[in-house]
């Protein structure tokens, strides 16, 4: 099946002569169905960027002690538990393995009477609210044999294997058809067919260079779905730019996946019309100044403080991280930074031995979420300025020799749920799942903190071999099944929720993982925070 957005032109525009190289400047005579946000940039006043808490624009002095405490993370009793590290590090590696494991996703419905061979891969997934029928959704981009990027989405559910006091309670069990399609430890599984998603094409203003080719290639890339702080499900896509080669466009998904709209609006909980659309066509998301934006962007990733919304654009070691408010239509305020944050990213150190460990460069990879610092169980835990963060993943990617990827490692970074959003920690070690693998050590290497491997290859016995040669986390949403679970809080959970990784492998495959939310942001190193007036 194929799925397009409804057209939006009221009339057929006059055919383009070459490809999509549109100048901005022409693009007032054509009726493109996607917003302008690039031109009459006007920024607002400065204290409509940050709502404090109280409900005022301005910081009282209790809220100016609470900002300071925030930028001193290891002051910070709150955050304790992140600082704390139970699980020892692999001595070869320096990653941290959870014992939770990878499982497949496969995009076959039940009762398909021919083969999808289609190459599925990059998953990103968000849970449905907690009425639906099916669990969660997800969209993956497809192998193509060119240059042109196809991505589907399908409804679909995680069946789990083992008896019922085993298996998480109220889960469905596995199939035998089931375990044909996801393998025999279970996994996720699309319960509608896959839907081709389109958007319309969106003009580059221009790819010079390098990127030259990047004009004329078709279809967007690199999506990226989660939830709002006001519920909408909404995806950023990567495609081409309105000011400058690629750049980042915005649009709620019950435009391209309709029966989501029905769906939002029948909560037995809270009947309504469900959250108002803020993206309802393609929208592009800006940088301000111009002077700031890159002829290619990518990676930028939302976060979301009541019904206001932020772009997180990048984080690095050297130059720190930029981040602004959404004023509307993709327009953005200027960087919102506190100016006198320290840089909390650290580059290896030159003196470090093991050069698999040397060089790499750093990624904003997956979406954010809330997390509130106690248990969902703790009936005296309450939500409030000082408990929350938010957390999301970043790639330190390393290269080969031939200058393609080799690892992506996992580290998880926090920053506080309050103006002005200061960075917290990061993860001290990176983080591979039970039984996944870095690629540049050994397999023996790989599994030295495995200590049943380690007594086998002791014994002269065969060992584990590597998993995969590379592995890219893309999403990480809230778990379905939690009750009450409305989609106003999709976006935030407690310690002990669980949280489903979205991993793309090999740029040919896709799994995922479900670990606790509290494993995730163990064992962070904390941030330096602000420099002195």
């Amino acid at each position: 099946m194929h799925l397009t957005i409804p057209a939006l032109l009221l009339h057929q525009g006059r055919p383009l002569a070459e490809g999509i190289r549109v100048p901005l400047a022409d693009l007032k005579h054509w009726a493109i169905p996607i917003r302008n946000t690039s031109e009459n940039h006007l920024s607002p006043p400065h204290q409509y960027y940050y709502s404090y808490p109280g409900g005022t624009s301005a910081r009282s002095k209790n809220e100016s002690s609470k900002t300071s405490l925030w930028s001193s993370p290891i002051l910070n009793p709150n955050l304790e538990i992140l600082f704390k590290c139970p699980v020892r590090a692999n001595r070869f590696t320096n990653h941290i393995r959870l014992p939770n494991t990878i499982q497949n996703i496969s995009m076959i419905v039940p009762g398909a009477s021919t083969e999808d061979k289609r190459v599925f891969w990059n998953p990103t997934i968000i849970s449905m609210p907690f009425w639906s029928e099916n669990e969660y959704l997800v969209v993956s981009r497809i192998v193509t044999n060119g240059n042109h990027q196809q991505n589907v989405l399908c409804e679909a559910n995680i069946c789990y294997i083992g008896a019922s006091d085993v298996r998480p309670k109220g889960k469905k069990l596995c199939t035998v058809d089931d375990l044909a399609s996801v393998g025999l430890a279970g996994g996720m599984r699309c319960a509608t067919a896959p839907l081709t998603l389109s958007v319309p094409p969106t003009p580059a203003e221009y790819c010079g260079g390098d990127f030259g080719s990047y004009v004329d290639i078709p279809g967007f890339h690199d999506p990226r779905i989660f939830w709002s702080g006001k519920g909408e499900p909404l995806m950023m896509v990567n495609t081409q730019s309105r000011y400058a080669c690629f750049g980042l466009w915005i649009i709620d998904i019950r435009t391209l996946h309709p029966t989501l709209a029905p769906l939002l609006a029948s909560s037995p909980l809270n009947p309504s019309l469900g959250p108002l659309m803020s993206y309802p066509s393609l929208t592009e998301l800006t940088r301000n100044p111009a002077s700031t934006r890159a002829a290619i962007e990518k990676n930028w990733m939302f976060f979301f403080s009541g019904a206001e919304s932020y772009i997180h654009y990048e984080i690095s070691p050297h130059g720190g991280r930029s981040f602004a408010k959404l004023l509307g239509g993709g327009l953005t305020t200027t960087n919102l930074t506190d100016a006198l944050e320290k840089p909390c990213l650290m580059d290896v150190s030159p003196n470090e031995p093991d050069e698999m460990k040397k060089g790499g460069t750093w990624h904003q990879a997956t979406n954010s979420l809330r997390l509130v610092l106690c248990e969902r169980k703790d009936t005296n835990c309450k939500p409030n300025a000082d408990n929350t963060v938010f957390f999301a993943v970043v790639h330190r990617k390393h290269a080969n020799y031939l200058h393609l990827p080799l690892r992506y490692e996992r580290y998880f970074i926090v920053w506080s749920a309050v103006p002005p959003f200061s960075m917290l920690g990061i993860s001290q070690h990176p983080i591979l799942m039970a039984n996944e693998t870095a690629s540049g050590w050994l397999p023996e290497q790989n599994w030295d903190d495995d200590a049943e491997e380690v007594e086998m290859i002791k014994q002269g016995l065969p060992g584990k071999d590597y998993w995969a040669y590379f592995t890219y986390t893309v999403s990480i949403a809230y778990a379905w099944g939690r009750s009450g679970d409305e989609a106003i809080w999709k976006n935030t959970g407690f310690l002990d929720d669980e949280v489903i990784l979205g991993i793309g492998v090999d740029d040919s495959g896709q799994v995922f993982a479900r670990v606790r939310a509290g494993d995730l942001v163990q064992c962070l190193r904390a941030c330096p925070g602000r420099n002195a007036i």
